[in-house]
């Protein structure tokens, strides 16, 4: 059970991770700010993580920025998403 005096977190349903990466550049920039439009039009409980350092992106297996990756799936690679395909990742991921 939830108690606000203890470390332990409720269940979240539908929680999901969203990582925008890039090295910090104008369009990474700008994916990550559609990113979090995106996730405050369609209401989910999402986390919304930016991860900026060059080994982290490579052990994504991403060789080009910026790039979108949804609940573990790589959906986006060198281009800066629609805020239409960011919904429509959004609603297939909590398919």
């Amino acid at each position: 059970m939830f108690s606000w005096f203890s470390s332990e977190k409720p269940e979240r349903k539908n929680y999901m991770k969203i990582e925008v990466l890039g090295t910090g550049c104008v369009r990474c920039n700008t994916a990550e700010a559609i990113v979090k439009e995106a996730v405050s039009i369609s209401g989910v409980d999402a986390q919304v993580v930016k991860v900026s350092d060059r080994m982290e992106i490579a052990k994504a297996g991403v060789l080009m920025t910026p790039a979108v990756i949804v609940d573990g799936h790589v959906k986006a690679v060198g281009k800066v998403p629609e805020i239409e395909d960011v919904l429509r990742w959004i609603n297939e991921s909590q398919s």
